[in-house]
């Protein structure tokens, strides 16, 4: 059985509102998915778009694997998430609204050993919302400290 991967975009729920989730599939090459399971994946700047009726998870960095040999891939470049047409349907609708993007949250491998990435249809913190969530991470940290 594959071990617990779990890799998380912190910056995304800082810099967003996450009002939906979803799991999708994405379709990675064979070194790509090995650098996943090593963990040597970054989240810097990647989002998803749609592009013919698809979802493409863009700008997503997943570190060469080192044995691949001649068989390796490009770090950066765009990746095709496996969703169905109902869900992709109501995100794309959701996208059209002012304000709403799609961002990746986190990748992670499941119990069949497949790897999967969780997005999140979020809104745009403005900057006092930033300083509400640094504050409410505060008051916990504070909470737990007193607690123990």
């Amino acid at each position: 059985m594959p071990e617990n991967i779990f890799i998380k975009n912190r910056p995304a729920t800082f810099e967003y509102a996450i009002e939906d989730r979803l799991k999708a599939g994405i379709v990675l090459t064979g070194s790509e998915i090995k650098s996943v399971r090593n963990g040597r994946v970054s989240f810097n700047d990647s989002y998803c778009l749609f592009v013919n009726g698809e979802l493409w998870l863009k700008s997503l960095h997943i570190a060469e694997y080192a044995n691949a040999g001649y068989a390796s891939h490009a770090p950066v470049h765009d990746r095709k998430l496996l969703l169905t047409k109902k869900e992709l349907a109501k995100w794309l609708n959701k996208v059209k609204e002012k304000g709403f993007s799609i961002v990746p949250l986190n990748i992670f491998i499941n119990e069949n050993g497949y790897a999967k990435v969780e997005i999140g249809l979020g809104k745009g913190k403005k900057l006092h919302d930033k300083r509400e969530s640094i504050k409410s991470k505060d008051v916990e940290r504070e909470m737990k400290r007193y607690l123990k």
